[in-house]
């Protein structure tokens, strides 16, 4: 939980449609109960280019961030989840 004043960093998904990966991202975030904004590159193509910038070059989907900070994909987010590390980058543990 975050005090009086704090904000939770904003979780950021680029991501497509039909990509599985993206997929298990969006039911992990949502059984943890985390808010999430999602870019989908398939219907924006114009996006994709920022996630590319953003990520440092990678053009996979999907690619999450926390803020400013760029956790990677699916199995990066999952990793943080399973090490307790993800409620430490939102600002909740």
């Amino acid at each position: 939980m975050t005090s009086q004043g704090e904000q939770t960093p904003a979780v950021v998904m680029y991501a497509s449609g039909w990509c599985p990966y993206c997929m298990r991202a969006r039911s992990l975030l949502e059984r943890l109960g985390i808010a999430y904004e999602e870019i989908r590159v398939d219907e924006e193509p114009a996006q994709r280019e920022l996630m590319v910038a953003r990520s440092g070059g990678l053009r996979t989907v999907p690619q999450i961030f926390v803020g400013e900070h760029h956790v990677g994909g699916f199995d990066e987010l999952h990793a943080l989840e399973r090490a307790g590390e993800l409620k430490k980058l939102l600002g909740s543990a």
